[in-house]
């Protein structure tokens, strides 16, 4: 029997943090959507902070994916994403405000659990009596994404699914409500009332139906199509669940491998592994930071970096801490996610810097290490080793040619790829879509 003639399938391009979050994932997602007929969010919820500059223009999105800017490009919420109904219905209002169409081409996995008011309460209040018991904060974003998550683990949580059956929403909101009103009288909290809460969903449901689809299934589809695929994660690679300094993490899988899990389809659907990595490294909230550089000091070089880099969170606007780049950490996030190859991006913030340097391991006790260590006691105790490299006075902002760059900083960039294992195939060189340098394209390579 003669087989069938199909089309050829499409590639398909995997976007993860390599570090603390906030390395500019949504720049290069958006700019890759020239090459992408979709772009799917597979974990995590609206404490993403995605910003692009687009013409000049800034847009920041949080849980709707960075494809949106482009005409045409489909967007996917997969499974593995929390999704708060009235941020969700917000925040497409506020980009259809600019003339963009959204709700044609956006598709929300009908097994998402929902973000109910009483997940951002408990959220908040545990926050609240981690800082005046002196335990510690998490720095959580506080819009109940832990909370949500948790639920779902529990196999207690309300998903997208269940909007579309108001009594079976109702019996199982009271229940939760009157569970989680335990644990908030237990902390100090308010109780809350189940009723204002049914009447927000259900009027959120009447719109989130329209846009409710069997995600992984039209994937599958759209791939066997010869469409391309863009899967964007949020967050990074350090703040996993399991793989990052925990307790002091995200909720979630930041990494490469539960794109499928999160998305509904196999992981034989993912062809290359795209790691973005900040030229030098930043965190939000508390957690070890071997590299960590005192950002409030006018002249030195961390206020340089925070003041240049505009290091401010896109959700919270909490100053975000710096330091250099840890090439051990880095180590630990390629071997991780399986990178394919690299995106520096923010190389442009160290232009004029008379001097870089670059972690290359630790010394922790006797021993050094050239690898994150997985506890966080040990990361915090780690004294790190640098190797001193010359800066650059010429400016790199909005380059889009290698042969362009500076001289040291073609170096800053070689020794980089050296330490870390990885190939660097792209360079961002400005928050503008067009500031990048492109040495190999991921759609292509």
């Amino acid at each position: 029997m003669q087989a069938a003639i199909r089309p050829t399938p499409g590639r398909n391009v995997v976007v993860v943090g390599t570090q603390w979050g906030d390395e500019g994932k949504g720049k290069i997602v958006d700019w890759m959507t020239d090459h992408a007929q979709g772009v799917v969010r597979f974990q995590g919820g609206h404490n993403a902070g995605h910003t692009l500059v687009i013409a000049g223009r800034k847009t920041a999105l949080q849980l709707i994916p960075s494809g949106v800017m482009r005409e045409g490009v489909a967007c996917y919420i997969g499974n593995g994403v929390v999704v708060d109904p009235a941020h969700m219905l917000g925040e497409i209002e506020r980009i259809e405000a600019l003339g963009i169409d959204v709700r044609s081409r956006l598709f929300l996995s009908e097994a998402c659990p929902l973000i109910l008011p009483f997940h951002v309460e408990l959220d908040r209040t545990r926050e609240g009596r981690r800082e005046s018991s002196g335990s510690g904060k998490i720095g959580t974003t506080g819009k109940g994404i832990g909370p949500a998550y948790e639920d779902k683990v529990a196999r207690r949580a309300l998903r997208v699914q269940d909007l579309k059956h108001p009594a079976r929403f109702e019996a199982k909101l009271r229940e939760l409500v009157e569970l989680h009103n335990t644990e908030l009288a237990y902390l100090g909290g308010a109780a809350l009332d189940w009723r204002p809460m049914l009447d927000g969903a259900m009027q959120a449901a009447e719109q989130l139906r329209t846009l409710m689809a069997d995600v992984g299934y039209r994937l599958h589809q759209a791939h066997l199509a010869g469409q391309n695929l863009l899967f964007e994660g949020a967050q990074g690679t350090l703040l996993d669940i399991d793989h990052g300094t925990y307790p002091y993490v995200t909720s979630s899988n930041c990494v490469a491998g539960n794109a499928a899990a999160g998305s509904g389809v196999g992981p034989g659907m993912l062809h290359y592994i795209l790691g973005i990595t900040k030229a030098y490294t930043t965190r939000v909230g508390g957690g070890p930071f071997p590299t960590e550089l005192d950002i409030d000091a006018p002249g030195g070089v961390g206020h340089h970096l925070s003041t240049v880099g505009q290091e401010r969170g896109t959700v919270t606007g909490r100053a975000r801490r710096c330091g250099w780049l840890d090439a051990a950490a880095l180590k630990r996030s390629i071997i991780i996610n399986g990178v394919s190859g690299l995106c520096i991006t923010k190389l442009d913030v160290l232009d004029g810097l008379p001097e870089i340097n670059i972690c290359t391991g630790y010394r922790l006790g006797e021993r050094v290490l050239d690898i994150l260590p997985m506890d966080p006691d040990e990361i915090a105790a780690c004294e790190p080793v640098y190797e001193t490299l010359p800066g650059w006075s010429d400016t790199t902002a909005g380059l889009t040619n290698w042969e362009q760059l500076p001289v040291n900083a073609k170096r800053y960039l070689e020794r980089m790829q050296g330490l870390i294992g990885a190939p660097i195939d792209m360079v961002s060189t400005g928050p503008d879509r067009v500031h990048t340098i492109l040495l190999r394209h991921p759609f292509r390579a």
